[in-house]
């Protein structure tokens, strides 16, 4: 079996930061969000995958090679537009030759894995089996109808009126019979040639088509409170390590984690948290929630509740939370605070917040 991780979206809705930065790319915990995806394929025992990339192609391919460190296989796929998923099958009908797979989107975070239900797909071996889980917004993804025995027997993309509240997790499973059913296909609405039609085609042709439903947990992590949400699930499960140099008028409460060469004076921090390779917290506080990234520099300030981007630096902030700071950001006081801030910065950006 192999998979294909989907790695070429755009981003839209984590603008500005995508605007610089691929959006698979954005850490959670320190950790680029596509790279949870990548290692729960690799614990399910697939080693061959192919990445379809877009115009963050060198961005990519430079974060995960040749996948050799995570005991991967890795082939890259140029898409040159994002039309749709099905497309991207489309595009990888050679790489994928007459194997079964797995479809993997790369911005999807899944807590428990995927091994149960590719082991399940691998005895069965349905035309397709998907991953379905309730939500409260079903118009803003791809509704799935099931039978009274549970079976799928209807697909709708972004639907006006949705059938149920089960939405398609971003994970499929396919035998090679989807290759025929992306090939019949045209352009939806959105001008996108869309996977729920391609498994609908599958379903109208007498195919078996399976579906579990999800009871752990999954966000899609394409805008900053998902992503947030997912960086504060992420670091409660942290164990406290202390691997730079914490001076003794600092105080580490909790589960904290502070990296090699990392440098803490004179502050507190409150986890869980992490604190980035060669990060420099001086005089601050740090609070639950909180991630700050590789070379990073916090002084005079105050964080909690945020993801802080490599090399970026907050100085003289009273308060910043629920926030997501891109690379190489400057943040500086300016007259007339409020008693908190709330950022959403993309790369190379300077602010000037009062203090």
């Amino acid at each position: 079996m192999k998979a294909l991780v989907l790695a070429g979206g755009s981003g839209t809705r984590l603008r500005p930061i995508t605007h610089t930065s691929a959006k698979q790319l954005v850490p959670v915990a320190n950790k680029p969000v596509l790279f949870y995806g990548l290692e729960a394929i690799a614990a399910a025992g697939i080693r061959e995958i192919g990445i379809v990339v877009g115009d963050t192609q060198a961005e990519i391919e430079a974060a995960v090679g040749d996948g050799f460190a995570l005991g991967l296989q890795v082939t890259y796929i140029r898409q040159q537009a994002p039309l749709g998923l099905a497309h991207a099958v489309l595009i990888a009908r050679d790489y994928l030759g007459d194997d079964d797979f797995v479809m993997y989107l790369g911005d999807n975070f899944i807590v428990g894995g995927i091994n149960d239900i590719v082991d399940r797909f691998a005895q069965e071996r349905p035309a397709a089996h998907i991953m379905l889980t309730q939500v409260g917004d079903p118009q803003q993804f791809g509704v799935a109808e099931l039978d009274a025995r549970g079976r799928v027997v209807g697909l709708e993309e972004k639907p006006p009126n949705p059938k149920s509240d089960l939405a398609l997790v971003g994970v499929y499973l396919f035998t090679p019979a989807i290759h025929e059913a992306v090939a019949e296909l045209k352009p939806s609405w959105r001008g996108e040639l869309e996977i729920t039609d391609a498994i609908q085609w599958l379903i109208a042709d007498g195919q078996w088509v399976e579906s579990t439903v999800i009871s752990g947990y999954w966000k899609d992590t394409g805008n900053v409170t998902d992503m947030l949400e997912v960086n504060r699930l992420v670091l409660e499960s942290l164990d406290a390590r202390t691997d730079g140099t914490v001076d003794g008028a600092s105080q580490l409460i909790g589960r904290v984690v502070v990296e090699a060469s990392a440098v803490v004076e004179r502050s507190r921090i409150v986890g869980p948290a992490i604190i980035g390779a060669g990060a420099r917290i001086l005089d601050s506080y740090i609070g639950p929630f909180t991630s700050i990234a590789a070379d990073c520099t916090i002084s005079g300030s105050e964080i909690e509740y945020s993801i802080v981007l490599p090399r970026s630096s907050i100085s003289g902030v009273s308060r910043i939370e629920a926030s997501l700071i891109g690379h190489d950001v400057e943040v500086t006081p300016a007259p007339n605070t409020p008693r908190a801030h709330r950022l959403v910065l993309g790369d190379h950006s300077k602010v000037q917040i009062s203090s």
